[in-house]
């Protein structure tokens, strides 16, 4: 269980404060897509890709157009289909989010957004299903627990979203997931002094460490530790004002931008790319092996 809180006071007293439409849940997921954080590594980095977006003939039982309310990425490794539902969650949302996922749901959404996933990160799309309500009916939290997938193999994933206002006008939301991560596609850890990491946060753990025991140095010896080629086109960092600007004009995260994730060097700051998969993690690690660091993996 996470919970988010956007003030904080003691002695709050909390009454519900729950969505009144749809549309003001997807508003707020939009405005706050840390919300839809699933866990601490490969699925806490979510970038909301675009809402609303219309799938021609999506609803195949019914024969009609369908609408995916929100298209996100997580630790641009995974797409995922975001379905929204007011009240408590059910079989039939499930079946109507299968239908979304479909082959060639998946190819109209690739030739829309051709460069949703970085084909240096992700060598071939990963998909995810994800059904986000109120609450959920208990056959289908165990079904999705268990490890539930559509018939092509795509891990469906659930999150239950409760608001609350407090006493003083501060807001609480406290999230519930229901996943089991043993049927995503990959699957792997990385161990690195003692704690695990997802590809990205290996990234991030790694650089930050070397520039806290090396505080003097430049960006371009950092360069040369890690150059460009261990990520690929991006690199592995870059200038935090034009890591900004990247996200400015395309909306997509590129890099760890919270305060807490930018790196203070000796002529620079920087933010680390969020841009790493299994096409390009082995890379990075290799050039962390050879200023000194040893990284165990652990499936």
């Amino acid at each position: 269980m996470k919970m988010f809180k956007h003030l904080t006071m003691n002695d709050v007293q909390l009454e519900e404060f729950p969505f009144k439409r749809e549309l003001s849940m997807e508003a707020y997921l939009i405005e706050n897509e840390g919300v839809l954080k699933l866990d601490s590594d490969t699925f806490s980095d979510v970038s909301i890709v675009v809402d609303e977006l219309t799938l021609k003939q999506g609803r195949t039982s019914q024969g009609t157009d369908g609408r995916i309310d929100i298209l996100a990425t997580y630790s641009e490794e995974y797409i995922a289909i975001i379905e929204l539902k007011l009240g408590e969650l059910k079989q039939n949302h499930l079946t109507q989010l299968e239908e979304y996922l479909e082959e060639k749901n998946q190819n109209q959404i690739l030739e829309k957004y051709p460069d949703i996933l970085n084909t240096e990160v992700s060598l071939t799309p990963k998909w995810v299903g994800i059904l986000v309500g109120s609450s959920i009916d208990p056959d289908l939290a165990e079904k999705i627990t268990k490890g539930y997938s559509t018939s092509d193999g795509t891990p469906i994933f659930a999150l239950t979203i409760k608001r609350f206002r407090g006493s003083d006008g501060s807001v609480f939301v406290i999230t519930d997931t229901f996943f089991n991560k043993n049927k995503t596609q990959d699957t792997t850890k990385y161990l690195f002094e003692g704690k695990e990491y997802g590809k990205g946060r290996l990234v991030l753990a790694i650089l930050k460490d070397y520039c806290s025991k090396n505080n003097k140095i430049t960006y371009a010896e950092l360069d040369q530790a890690f150059p460009k080629k261990c990520q690929g086109s991006s690199g592995v960092f870059a200038i935090l004002d034009e890591a900004n600007a990247v996200f400015a004009s395309t909306g997509r995260k590129r890099h760890f931008l919270k305060p807490e994730e930018v790196i203070e060097i000796g002529d620079a700051t920087i933010a680390v790319s969020n841009q790493w998969g299994i096409g390009n993690i082995n890379r990075f690690i290799a050039c962390a092996n050879k200023v000194g660091y040893n990284i165990t993996t652990k499936s």
